[in-house]
C-alpha cells in the first residue's frame, strides 16, 4: 500500500493542475486539424500527471500523455497529446459514432462547467477521429451516451502516437449565469493493449463513490462565464422527409418539421420541437418477451428529450420520456443555477403507443389510441452534502380524464462512502380505460410509490440496498411502472479481492485477475394487499438468492458466475398460483480478442426456469452470443459487422419443448470516410409455443422480421442527409410493409 501512495504522489504533486491559456487577441483562430503546431500550443502549459485506472488504480502511467487547455471567446479547445512506444499497435477504426469503446485507442475530456461534480459532460474521441459523447451521472455512477454536443475533434497520426485537438463551443455547454464553482476536467486515454489500460489525468480510485468524484478544478477559466454568459443563440433546424410506403397502408408523404434551440444566456435553454419525424431513429435491440409477464423498457434515443438529462435526474417509475409516442410538438424550458436547476416539458401527444396497468402478478396494456398532453416540471435544490428535488407530472387525455403525480427526493451524500436516497411519489387517476382502450367511468384511484436506498462503499467493499413500497393503485402514465402493488427489498454485498492469481481448471490454466470480486445478490418481492384483485398481503411474488463470482483479466476480459436459488409465484394464491423454487446456474464470458474481432460475449443461464403462462417449472435454458468485427478496407473505407443472437426454451412435460423463443440482429456498416456510411440492418425474433392441455394453454407461434438499408452523408452539425428502404413483416397476422424514404435535416443559426 505505501509503494501506491508513493506513487500516487509522485504523479500528483502540489499544484499539478490543468491551467488554461487565454488565446490573444492577434492570434488567428485554431484550426482544428488535429496538429499541434500553433503558436498558442507552444506557450500552453502541459499537464502530463497521468496514472493507471485499469487494470490497476493509480499505477505509474508506462507510455506519456499530455493535455493543453486554450481558451477564446466562443469555444474552449484541448490539445492532446498520446505517445506510444509501438504506434503500429494502435486501434483506429472507422466505427458509429458513440460506438468508441475500450477496445480502441482513444482519449476523452470529461469536464463539468458547473464545478459541483455532480455531473459532467464527457466527449472521446478514438484514434481515427470518431466522436462519442454523452452525460456522466455522479449520483448512480453512469455514462448516457444519448445526448450529442457540437464538438469539432481531428486526429493526426505522428510516428510516435497521435494527436488530438478537440474543441467545445462555449455555448453548446451548460452553466451557472453566475455563483459556479470552478470548471472541472478529467482526461481519459484508452490503449487496449493485452492489459488494456485506462489511464486518467485525476487520481480516482476504484473505491470511489462515483468516476468523476476527482475531476480537478481547471485554472485560466475563472472568467470564462462572465465574458459569455449574456450572449444569446438560436438555432434552427428544419427537417424534411419524403416516404413511400406500400402494405396494409398506402401512400406518399411529405413531411417538414423542425427543432429549435434557444439559450438566451448562460442558465437558460428553451427547446420546441414541431411534426419532428423519429422513424428513422435507430431500432431498438430485439428482447426475449415471450416468458416475461411485466412489461420491458427501451433506452432513450430522440434528441429532443435529451437536452441536460442531468437535471430531470428521475428514474423509470417518475419519468420515461418513451411514454410520448407520436409527438406533434413540444416544448421545454431548462434553467440552471449555482445553488438549483429545474425544467418543464410539455407534449402533445398523437397517440399509438400503449397504456401500462401495472399489477402484482403482471403489466397490463391498454391501446393509447387518444390524444394526449404530456407535462412534466421538476426543481432541484443542491448543498454541498445534499440535493432536495420535487416533480410535478400530468397527463391530461381531455374530458376530465388525467393521471396526476407529485412527488419529492432527497439525495443526502452523508460522507466520502456513503449515499443514501428517499424518493416519495404519489398519484391520482381518473383515466381509466379497458383492454380495447376504451375510456371507463370510475371513481378515482390513488396510489403511492415510495422507496429508499443506501450505497456504501468502503475500502474492500461494497453494499447497496433498496426498499420499495408501490401501492396497487399507483400509476404513472408518463412513467415506466411494470409492477404495483408489492413491497421490494434488493441488496447486493460485493468484497473486492483486487489482484488475484486464479486457476481455475489447473495450474495450466492460471492467468492474472486484475479485479477479483465475490458478490451476493438478494432480492424480495411480496405483494401487498389488495382486495378488488383477490390478493392477500404478504404472499411472495419472487424471491432470489444469488451468490457469485467476478473478474477482469487481460484483453478487456469480464468473466462471471452466479448460483440462481429462486422462488416465483406466476399468479395469486387464491387464484391457485403456488411459490415454485428453481435453481439455476449463469455464467458470462467477454472478451475484445484481437483488433479486427473486437468483442465477444456469451451468457448462459441453465437448470429449471418458470413457465408463466402454463405455471410450472420445468428444465430450461437461455443463452446470448454477440460477436462484433471491423476490417480496414482499401482506400480508408472501413466495415463494421455486429451479430447477436438469444434464444431461451422451456421443455414442456413430455420431455419436448414447450416454449422457444428467439431474438436475432445483424448490423452492418461500410464507412465510406468519417462523414459518409451505408447501414444493413436485419432483425427477427421468433416465438414458438406448444400445446399444454393439462394448463389449458393452446399452441401459439408469432415471428416478425425487420431489414432495412440506410445511405447517410453528414455534412456537419446538424446537416444530415440519409435514404433508404425498409421492409417489415410479422404474422399473425400476416402483414407485409414496405418503406422508401429521403429524408434531409441542416441547422440554421441567424
Amino acid at each position: 500500500m505505501s509503494l501506491l501512495v508513493s506513487a500516487a504522489s509522485a504523479a500528483y504533486p502540489d499544484g499539478a493542475r490543468p491551467q488554461a491559456v487565454r488565446l490573444a487577441a492577434d492570434e488567428p483562430v485554431l484550426r482544428i486539424d488535429g496538429r499541434l503546431d500553433e503558436a498558442v500550443w507552444q506557450r500552453a502549459p502541459v499537464h502530463d500527471a497521468f496514472t493507471q485506472y485499469l487494470p490497476v488504480e493509480r499505477w505509474p502511467a508506462p507510455m506519456r500523455t499530455t493535455v493543453q487547455v486554450v481558451v477564446d471567446d466562443s469555444g474552449i479547445t484541448f490539445g492532446i497529446r498520446a505517445y506510444d512506444p509501438e504506434p503500429a499497435l494502435i486501434r483506429a477504426p472507422l466505427v458509429r459514432r458513440d460506438q468508441v469503446m475500450r477496445d480502441q485507442d482513444f482519449v476523452s475530456i470529461v469536464l463539468d462547467p458547473v464545478g459541483a461534480r455532480q455531473s459532467a459532460q464527457f466527449v472521446r474521441v478514438n484514434a481515427a477521429g470518431v466522436v462519442a459523447d454523452g452525460m456522466f451521472i455522479a449520483d448512480t455512477d453512469t455514462e448516457d451516451f444519448a445526448p450529442d454536443f457540437e464538438t469539432e475533434a481531428a486526429v493526426q497520426r505522428e510516428v510516435d502516437g497521435y494527436s488530438v485537438e478537440l474543441r467545445l463551443p462555449l455555448l453548446a455547454l451548460r452553466y451557472p449565469y453566475s455563483g459556479g464553482g470552478a470548471w472541472r476536467l478529467m482526461v481519459t486515454r484508452s490503449v487496449p493493449r493485452e492489459a488494456s489500460m485506462l489511464l486518467l489525468s485525476a487520481p480516482l480510485s476504484k473505491d470511489a463513490l462515483n468516476f468523476i468524484s476527482e475531476l480537478q478544478a481547471v485554472t485560466g477559466l475563472e472568467d470564462v462565464t462572465d465574458r459569455v454568459r449574456d450572449r444569446s443563440v438560436l438555432s434552427v433546424r428544419p427537417e424534411l422527409t419524403a416516404r413511400r410506403t406500400r402494405g396494409e397502408q398506402r401512400g406518399n408523404e411529405l413531411s417538414l418539421g423542425a427543432d429549435i434551440k434557444w439559450r438566451p444566456r448562460a442558465d437558460w435553454v428553451f427547446d420546441a420541437t414541431l411534426n419532428p419525424d423519429f422513424s428513422q431513429v435507430e431500432l431498438d435491440t430485439p428482447q426475449l418477451a415471450g416468458n416475461t409477464r411485466f412489461a420491458l423498457s427501451v433506452p432513450e434515443k430522440r434528441h429532443f428529450f435529451l437536452e441536460s438529462t442531468d437535471v430531470l435526474d428521475l428514474p423509470l417509475p417518475a419519468f420515461y420520456s418513451r411514454s410520448v409516442t407520436d409527438p406533434r410538438w413540444g416544448v421545454r424550458a431548462t434553467w440552471r443555477g449555482a445553488g438549483a436547476d429545474a425544467t418543464a416539458l410539455s407534449l402533445s401527444d398523437a397517440g399509438g403507443g400503449l397504456i401500462l396497468q401495472p399489477g402484482a402478478y403482471g403489466t397490463g396494456v391498454a391501446p393509447q389510441d387518444t390524444r394526449s398532453q404530456a407535462t412534466l416540471l421538476r426543481g432541484r435544490w443542491h448543498a454541498v452534502a445534499a440535493t432536495l428535488g420535487g416533480l410535478v407530472s400530468v397527463r391530461d387525455y381531455g374530458e376530465g380524464r388525467d393521471n396526476r403525480v407529485a412527488g419529492a427526493d432527497v439525495l443526502w451524500r452523508a460522507s466520502g462512502q456513503d449515499q443514501l436516497r428517499v424518493r416519495l411519489l404519489g398519484s391520482q387517476t381518473t383515466a381509466l380505460f379497458d383492454a380495447d382502450g376504451a375510456p371507463q367511468t370510475a371513481p378515482r384511484e390513488d396510489g403511492h410509490h415510495t422507496s429508499l436506498s443506501w450505497w456504501r462503499r468502503t475500502p474492500g467493499w461494497n453494499f447497496t440496498a433498496e426498499l420499495s413500497d408501490v401501492s396497487p393503485r399507483f400509476r404513472n402514465d408518463n412513467g415506466f411502472v411494470e409492477q404495483a402493488g408489492v413491497r421490494i427489498l434488493k441488496t447486493e454485498l460485493i468484497r473486492r479481492f483486487g489482484e488475484r492469481e486464479l486457476a481455475p481448471l489447473g495450474a495450466w490454466s492460471a492467468f492474472t485477475a486484475y479485479e477479483f470480486e465475490a458478490t451476493l445478490a438478494l432480492e424480495q418481492r411480496s405483494a401487498l394487499r389488495d382486495a378488488p384483485a383477490g390478493i392477500a398481503g404478504g404472499e411472495t411474488v419472487l424471491r432470489h438468492i444469488h451468490p457469485g463470482l467476478w473478474w477482469v483479466a487481460a484483453l478487456n476480459t469480464e468473466a462471471w458466475l452466479q448460483l440462481h436459488l429462486n422462488a416465483e409465484r406466476a399468479k395469486p394464491a387464491s387464484a391457485g398460483g403456488r411459490l415454485h423454487p428453481s435453481r439455476s446456474l449463469a455464467l458470462g464470458y467477454g472478451v475484445n480478442p484481437a483488433p479486427w474481432f473486437t468483442r465477444f460475449n456469451a451468457e448462459l443461464e441453465v437448470g429449471e426456469r418458470l413457465d408463466v403462462e402454463a405455471d410450472r417449472v420445468g428444465r430450461g435454458a437461455v443463452w446470448l452470443f454477440e460477436a462484433k468485427l471491423r476490417a480496414g478496407l482499401p482506400n480508408g473505407w472501413g466495415l463494421e459487422s455486429e451479430q447477436r443472437v438469444q434464444q431461451g426454451f422451456i421443455q414442456g412435460r413430455d420431455g419436448r419443448r414447450a416454449l422457444t423463443d428467439t431474438a436475432a440482429q445483424w448490423l452492418g456498416v461500410l464507412h465510406l470516410s468519417a462523414r459518409d456510411s451505408l447501414r444493413v440492418l436485419w432483425q427477427h425474433s421468433r416465438l414458438a409455443r406448444a400445446e399444454d392441455a393439462a394448463a389449458a394453454v393452446p399452441a401459439n407461434a408469432a415471428r416478425e422480421s425487420v431489414a432495412s438499408l440506410v445511405a447517410q452523408r453528414r455534412f456537419g452539425v446538424g446537416r444530415v442527409l440519409s435514404a433508404g428502404l425498409s421492409r417489415q413483416s410479422r404474422q399473425p397476422p400476416r402483414a407485409l410493409e414496405t418503406e422508401l424514404f429521403i429524408k434531409a435535416s441542416f441547422e440554421l443559426m441567424p
